[in-house]
């Protein structure tokens, strides 16, 4: 059924689950991240694919945070979603609620940037231009080593996931940035 999850159809489905402008537009921005990764990383004919992931990654959050990861395979199961979708999303809360481990490359990069761009986005907002368009890693790696900013985006597992993408922290900071240059405009709630 991966071919017949659209993304329109998948959009529908994050947002009979989420309602909050924060979630969707974390949501927007992941699906965007996973896209600009997918062309980037020569998985350009799968990058539908990559963004559905990305979009679908907290489907359950909002509703069901006690229940994240493990709820949401539950409701693409119902709907009949691919499989690969379903353990790609899952596989983001590896170590925390879910042992689905990141093998494919694409889920390794969720697991990476999820975290990070949360804490990106975060210090996007303390600057002038509220944008990441203007955005250093400098800037970013101060905030980071402040564990009291944006204390819920996990350092450890931002680092977990470089490392299991074989990337410096520095390199993964640096090229998620781009990833959110490339679809802020995007990512803007005007659904």
């Amino acid at each position: 059924m991966a071919e017949t999850l659209t993304r329109e159809v998948a959009w529908a489905l994050l947002t009979e689950y989420n309602k909050e402008p924060f979630h969707l537009k974390h949501a927007l921005t992941v699906e965007g991240v996973m896209r600009y990764f997918a062309r980037e990383l020569g998985y350009s004919d799968e990058e539908d694919f990559w963004g559905v992931v990305g979009l679908l990654h907290d489907l359950d959050f909002e509703q069901f945070p006690e229940q994240h990861c493990i709820k949401e395979q539950e409701l693409m199961r119902e709907r009949g979603i691919d499989e690969r979708i379903i353990r790609a999303t899952a596989s983001h809360g590896y170590g925390i609620t879910v042992d689905i481990a990141p093998e494919h490359e694409m889920e390794k990069v969720l697991y990476a940037t999820d975290e990070l761009t949360g804490l990106i986005g975060a210090v996007a907002l303390m600057r002038p231009s509220k944008s990441v368009s203007d955005l250093e890693l400098k800037s970013v790696k101060k905030k980071y080593k402040n564990l009291n900013f944006a204390a819920g985006c996990s350092r450890e597992v931002i680092e977990r996931g470089a490392a299991m993408l074989g990337w410096e922290l520095d390199d993964l900071i640096s090229r998620t940035i781009l990833a959110m240059r490339s679809c802020e405009k995007e990512c803007e709630l005007n659904h």
